[in-house]
């Protein structure tokens, strides 16, 4: 990689010379400016931006460093940093990632992160959870995108989805459905608790007990979605559903409850709804009938996350961003 000083050699200029073309173009004869450009351009130099930074050039733009734990490297919540990206750039400002890995030491992630000097850090999380905020980042402007603190007040921008379970649910009861099976994700995760409310407040507003109702909750791990045809074959005795529709966890477990129905010559809708969550990237839409889900709002969630920092809002507050329903022919 060039140097400042190939840059020097090359147009036969001092070091400050090529400093003043980078910082103060201005302060420069235009044929002096452009002999240096020329070079900049010759040797493919790119300017340490957080070099600049530290000597206070002004013309560099504010940045927003990423903290993403499995956020990037999951095709699940991509959007999230997309969204941080191009809400950075739309407002002049610029973003960048480090990744970190449940193996990583979180203390050198967050030096590493801040040796970059951000001028604000958002720290995001693949899947909803709490997370333990490393001190350090608390000097700078901060925010959490699709996770919570698990002690200090930060602002954080979340799906709101109890909210979500129940708009998908009441469209199922409201479409004449009466005996759902609900398959949920494992108990430990955070968004159960807060979907399983949504649905209970959809049973009770319809008239049905969802104590009443089959729960099944699948363990924790990804080989676990293997264990679904079981769990839902037990629920289906010679050819007959006991149930007339499934309200799954995610679209994940909707994928291997179309499997199982089909396998079973059981029609959807027409024999058994089923509902998802998630609008899984890149196959939400390509069930066959297409799924009715609930869409996580990861693309709003790093753009509000992104907008806290760059607008310098100082509220410590935990915001829940709304999950739209895409009502499709699964119902």
């Amino acid at each position: 990689m060039a140097s400042l000083k190939d840059v020097a050699k090359l147009a036969n200029v001092s070091l400050m010379t090529v400093s003043r073309a980078l910082n103060s173009p201005e302060r420069l004869k235009p044929e002096t400016l452009s002999r240096v450009q020329s070079a900049i351009d010759a040797t493919q130099y790119v300017p340490d931006l957080s070099a600049k930074k530290i000597r206070g050039a002004h013309a560099i733009p504010n940045t927003i460093g990423v903290l993403a734990l499995d956020t990037v490297t999951t095709p699940f919540s991509v959007e999230i940093t997309l969204s941080i990206e191009e809400t950075a750039r739309a407002h002049g400002w610029n973003s960048f990632v480090v990744n970190m890995f449940s193996d990583d030491s979180p203390e050198n992630i967050v030096d590493l992160l801040l040796s970059h000097r951000p001028d604000g850090i958002i720290y995001t999380t693949m899947g909803l959870r709490q997370v333990p905020l490393p001190e350090k980042l608390l000097g700078l402007p901060c925010a959490l995108a699709n996770c919570e603190s698990l002690h200090q007040p930060v602002a954080s921008y979340i799906p709101d989805d109890e909210k979500g379970q129940y708009s998908v649910v009441q469209a199922l009861l409201s479409a004449g459905y009466r005996r759902p099976l609900c398959l949920h994700l494992p108990v430990n995760h955070l968004a159960t608790a807060r979907r399983r409310k949504g649905l209970e407040k959809a049973c009770r507003e319809a008239g049905i007990d969802p104590d009443k109702l089959d729960h099944c909750y699948m363990e924790y791990g990804d080989e676990h979605y293997r264990d679904i045809p079981d769990m839902l074959m037990a629920h289906i005795h010679h050819g007959r559903a006991h149930f007339d529709s499934v309200v799954c966890g995610n679209d994940r477990i909707a994928f291997m409850v179309y499997q199982t129905l089909l396998s079973q010559r059981l029609r959807i809708p027409q024999d058994v709804a089923v509902v998802g969550y998630d609008n899984m990237v890149g196959i939400g839409h390509l069930f066959l009938p297409p799924l009715s889900t609930v869409q996580l709002p990861h693309y709003e969630i790093g753009r509000l996350s992104a907008l806290h920092i760059i607008n310098g809002e100082t509220h410590r507050k935990t915001v829940e961003v709304e999950s739209p329903l895409l009502f499709r022919e699964s119902v």
